[in-house]
């Protein structure tokens, strides 16, 4: 069977049953973070941990992305 062969089938999928292949796919070939990626994880962890007040409420961060996003256009071609 072709991509496209695939693409369109997918596409006939209730849009939960897509969900459940686009994770499966996703988890396939999410590599781990590189060594970097999470030495800046755990660097922002302890930095969290040691200055607390210094967090964003998890309520604010999401207003302020639904905000931006609402706010975006496409780019022109």
């Amino acid at each position: 069977m072709s991509a496209a062969q695939i693409l369109a089938q997918f596409e006939k999928l209730p849009v939960e049953e897509q969900r459940k292949v686009f994770v499966h796919i996703r988890d396939k070939f999410d590599d781990d973070p590189a060594p970097e990626q999470l030495a800046e994880f755990e660097r922002r962890g302890e930095e969290l941990a040691r200055h607390p007040q210094t967090g964003i409420p998890w309520e604010q961060v999401r207003t302020e992305l639904k905000d931006r996003i609402k706010g975006r256009t496409c780019p022109a071609k």
